[in-house]
């Protein structure tokens, strides 16, 4: 046999009547055709499906990181669920207070600006919230730009109102809906627990939390009310306050990431110090939190290309990729 008569392409006309073969198979079981075309549709259309969502997944976490701001510091308290658990702490921590908010402003020279936070949930309304009631988020004015927040009716409180304790607030989107409907909120009086607060201002919406994102609250971030911390802290009754902290939360704004995991250190060394390795507290570094979605981003790009057979091994096999 002529080996290079093999190697040879086959011409059109040779090729024919096996296409023809193909098609009289084709049409001679139809059924049998159309359940195989179906499952090969369905299968590329989940297979791209699959992808999709996992990407824009992905995409929805980076967004949230990056409204909780890259140059941002924010620590959390990690509060006790029960008395016995309280008790326990104490022993060795007071807890989150403004002075370890003041000694950390003192010593971490690359914070720009920052706020303690006190928050807690009213256990009287007026009016009546139509969904989940709202939360209350004692803030210094510095969180507007901290969080990120838009202003899209009225204002938000100043330096003014916070130093004398005003009884005033502003609601995030969801809790001015829930709370006055389709009505004109600013310039009205909402009632929380006791205290009457004026509303003098509205925010527009924020991204939802994502549960992919560690040591992030889970709390919707649109059922807020934001007023000033020393009006939360001197004229808002917290019926749960001998279960928290002083404060519960803070916000450190960065000159700039590249020492962000430098501050953080430095952040949970001081507190640390005054909590005695309690371990009351969690410190989030979104800049951090970024870098690392970015890398599994691109990881998960590798493992879905078919030239890239070095693949680690922490990624084989990922239902997120």
């Amino acid at each position: 046999m002529n080996t290079r008569s093999l190697a040879e392409p086959r011409s059109l006309a040779q090729w024919i009547p096996d296409l023809a073969f193909g098609f009289e198979n084709l049409a001679s079981h139809k059924l049998r055709s159309l359940l195989t075309m179906l499952g090969m549709i369905f299968g590329v259309a989940a297979v791209v499906a699959m992808l999709s969502i996992g990407a824009g997944a992905q995409q929805k976490v980076m967004a949230f990181i990056e409204q909780m701001g890259v140059r941002n510091l924010i620590v959390e308290a990690k509060e006790a669920n029960n008395y016995q658990e309280l008790q326990k702490v104490r022993k060795n921590s007071p807890g989150l207070t403004l002075a370890d908010y003041q000694v950390i402003r003192q010593n971490v020279s690359d914070i720009q600006s920052g706020t303690p936070r006190k928050r807690f949930t009213p256990a009287k309304f007026l009016p009546k919230p139509q969904q989940d009631s709202p939360i209350v988020y004692g803030v210094e004015p510095s969180y507007l730009e901290i969080g990120h927040l838009h202003v899209t009716e009225g204002r938000f409180f100043d330096e003014v109102d916070n130093a004398g304790a005003a009884p005033v607030c502003v609601l995030g989107a969801a809790a001015k809906d829930s709370l006055f409907g389709a009505a004109e909120a600013v310039g009205e009086y909402v009632k929380l627990n006791e205290q009457w607060c004026h509303v003098i201002g509205i925010v527009g919406p924020q991204m939802a939390p994502q549960s992919d994102v560690s040591g992030a609250r889970t709390e919707d971030m649109n059922n807020l009310i934001y007023a000033p911390l020393n009006s939360v802290r001197y004229r808002l009754e917290d019926s749960q306050s001998e279960m928290k902290d002083e404060i519960d939360g803070m916000y450190l704004h960065l000159a700039s990431t590249d020492a962000s995991t430098t501050d953080a250190e430095v952040v949970r060394g001081i507190l640390n110090s005054s909590h005695h390795n309690a371990g009351d507290f969690s410190v989030i570094v979104p800049a951090e939190l970024l870098a690392q979605q970015l890398r599994v981003a691109q990881l998960c790009r590798r493992v879905e290309d078919p030239t890239v057979h070095d693949i680690p091994e922490e990624l084989a096999g990922r239902d997120n990729c």
